[in-house]
C-alpha cells in the first residue's frame, strides 16, 4: 500500500491547520503556502509517474479493506486532474501574492482547504466521501468568494451558497437511496452490485443516478444549472476566480467517473444511464455560454460565460462515451482551465489600468502598458475561442473527429463551430473596445510602474505558456489522455484493484 496516494490530501490539510495555528500575516504564511503548493505539484507528478504504466494505487485508511473501510484510489485520470489542479493553484497563488491575499482574513488557510477538498474529490473511492470533499471545497469556496468583502460579492455569494446547499441535499438523497438499495457506497463495490440489482429496484437506482447527475451538472454549471456561475466568478477577486476555473471540472470529473464506473456498459439494465442526457445538454450549454459572452457588458462577466461554454465543449467530448471522445475531453480540460484562469487575471489587470472605467466593455481611457496587455489578450482570446494553432483548436478538432460516427454528428459540428464563431466575435469586440477605441479624454488613464505591471502579468504569462506547452506536447499528451480513457472504459480493472486487497471476489 503506497502512502504517496494520501499525501496530496494530507499536505494541504496540514498546511491549513499550521497556518491557522500561526495566525499571522506577512511573509511566513505566504512562503508556507507557496511551498505547500510547489510540494503538491511535485507529489502530483510523482503519482503520475507511478500510475503511468496502468497500475491503480489503492490506499486503505486504517488498513480497513474495501468495501468496509475508506479508500483513496489513484489512477491515470486522478493523477491527470491532480497535476492540472496543482499547476493552476501555483499561478493563482502567485497572483494573489501581489496583494489580493491581504484584503481579508485567512486567505491562505482557505486556499489550502480548497485544495484539500479538490484533491480529495479526485482521489476518493467512496461516494459518501465524495460528498464530504464536495462540502469541504464548497465551504472553503464560500470564504474565498467573499474574500475582500463588498456588496456585490456578498449578493453573489448568497446565491452561490443557496444553490449549492440545494445540490448538497440532493446528493444526500442519492447517496441514501443507493445505500438503502445496495448496502454499500464504495464505488467499486457499487459497480459490482449495480449490475445485479433486482428488477424491482432498478427504478430506485435509476432515480439515484439521475439525482447524482443533477448534482454533478450543478457543480459543472451544465444547463439549466449554470445561472449561479457568471455572477459568482465575475464578482470575486481575480486569483480566486482563477482557482475557481477548476471547480466546474470537479463536476465534469464526477460525471465522467460515475458514468464509466457505475453506469458503464457493464451495469446491466442501468447501463449508459447518462448517455441520452449529456450530449444535448452539453450542446445547449455551449450555445448559451457563447451567447452570454456576446451579450456581456463587462470583461469578467464575459470570461465567466466563456467558462460556461467551455463546460459544454468538455462534456460534449465526454458524452460521446468512447475512448476517442473522452481522450479529446481530457486533453481539452487543462487547456480551458489554464486559459480561463489567465483571462480572469488579465481582466483584473486591465480593470486596474482603466481607472473608473474598470472592466466595462465600452470606450475608456487609454490603457497604460497596452502593448503588453493587448498582446496577452490576443493570445488568450485565440486560445479561448479555439482558433489554430493553439491547444483549444486541437482539443475541439479531436472532439469533432471523435463525433463523426455519432447520431447527432451534424448538430455537434454545427454547435461547436457556431459557438466558436460567437466566442471569437465576442472577444474581438472586447479587444477592439478595450485597446483600439479609447475615449477622447485620456487624463484618467492609470499609469502603473513597469515593475509592478510585470509582477502582475507574470502569472498570466505562465498560464499562457502552459497552454503553449499543451500545444507543443500534443502528441505525448493526447497519447496519455487516450491511455486514461482506455483505463476508464475498463471498470473491472478498477474494481479488481480496489476490492482484491480485501479478499472480496
Amino acid at each position: 500500500m503506497s502512502h504517496v496516494v494520501i499525501t496530496p490530501v494530507l499536505l494541504p490539510l496540514c498546511t491549513a491547520i499550521l497556518l491557522l495555528l500561526l495566525n499571522r500575516s506577512g511573509t511566513i504564511p505566504r512562503a508556507l503556502g507557496m511551498a505547500a503548493v510547489l510540494a503538491q505539484l511535485g507529489l502530483a507528478l510523482l503519482l503520475t509517474a507511478l500510475v503511468s504504466d496502468g497500475e491503480i494505487l489503492v490506499y486503505a485508511l486504517g488498513h480497513w479493506p474495501a468495501p468496509f473501510g475508506i479508500v483513496l484510489v489513484a489512477d491515470r485520470l486522478a493523477a491527470w486532474m491532480l497535476v492540472t489542479t496543482a499547476l493552476l493553484a501555483l499561478f493563482a497563488l502567485w497572483s494573489a501574492l501581489q496583494g489580493d491575499d491581504i484584503t481579508g482574513a485567512h486567505f491562505h488557510v482557505l486556499f489550502q482547504l480548497q485544495l484539500f477538498g479538490i484533491n480529495g474529490a479526485f482521489l476518493t473511492g467512496d461516494l459518501f466521501n465524495l460528498f464530504v470533499f464536495f462540502e469541504i471545497l464548497l465551504l472553503a469556496s464560500y470564504g474565498l468568494l467573499l474574500h475582500g468583502g463588498g456588496r456585490h460579492r456578498t449578493r453573489a455569494g448568497l446565491h452561490f451558497v443557496v444553490v449549492n446547499l440545494i445540490g448538497s441535499t440532493l446528493f444526500l438523497f442519492a447517496v441514501g437511496t443507493l445505500y438503502g438499495v445496495l448496502g454499500t457506497l464504495n464505488m467499486a463495490d457499487l459497480a459490482r452490485k449495480i449490475a445485479d440489482v433486482p428488477p424491482e429496484n432498478v427504478w430506485l437506482v435509476q432515480s439515484a443516478g439521475f439525482l447524482l447527475f443533477s448534482v454533478f451538472a450543478l457543480k459543472a454549471a451544465l444547463l439549466p444549472f449554470y445561472l449561479w456561475l457568471p455572477a459568482a466568478y465575475a464578482k470575486t477577486s481575480a486569483p480566486v476566480a482563477a482557482l475557481f476555473a477548476i471547480m466546474t471540472k470537479v463536476g465534469a470529473y464526477s460525471i465522467l467517473r460515475v458514468s464509466t464506473l457505475l453506469f458503464g456498459a457493464q451495469a446491466g439494465p442501468i447501463a449508459h444511464l447518462f448517455d441520452p442526457l449529456l450530449p444535448p445538454l452539453a450542446m445547449a450549454t455551449l450555445v448559451i455560454g457563447a451567447l452570454g459572452a456576446v451579450a456581456s457588458v463587462q470583461l469578467r462577466q464575459q470570461v465567466a460565460y466563456l467558462v460556461v461554454a467551455s463546460v459544454g465543449s468538455l462534456l460534449l467530448a465526454f458524452g460521446l462515451g468512447h475512448a476517442e471522445g473522452i481522450a479529446a475531453g481530457l486533453y481539452y480540460l487543462p487547456h480551458t482551465t489554464f486559459t480561463a484562469a489567465a483571462l480572469f487575471l488579465l481582466a483584473d489587470v486591465i480593470a486596474r489600468q482603466r481607472g473608473a472605467s474598470d472592466d466595462r466593455l465600452d470606450p475608456g481611457p487609454a490603457i497604460a502598458g497596452s502593448g503588453l496587455l493587448g498582446a496577452l489578450f490576443f493570445i488568450a482570446a485565440v486560445a479561448m475561442a479555439g482558433l489554430p494553432p493553439l491547444a483549444g483548436f486541437v482539443g475541439k478538432l479531436l472532439t469533432l473527429r471523435a463525433a463523426l460516427d455519432h447520431p447527432l454528428m451534424f448538430w455537434m459540428m454545427a454547435t461547436v463551430l457556431s459557438a466558436g464563431l460567437l466566442s471569437m466575435i465576442a472577444l474581438a469586440r472586447s479587444g477592439s473596445l478595450l485597446f483600439f477605441r479609447p475615449a477622447a479624454a485620456e487624463t484618467d488613464a492609470v499609469v502603473e510602474q513597469p515593475l509592478a505591471l510585470a509582477r502582475r502579468t507574470a502569472p498570466i504569462i505562465g498560464l499562457l505558456l502552459l497552454g503553449l506547452g499543451l500545444m507543443l506536447g500534443a502528441g505525448p499528451l493526447t497519447s496519455a489522455a487516450r491511455a486514461s480513457a482506455d483505463q476508464l472504459l475498463q471498470p473491472q480493472v478498477y474494481m479488481q484493484a480496489v476490492l482484491a486487497p480485501g479478499g472480496l471476489h
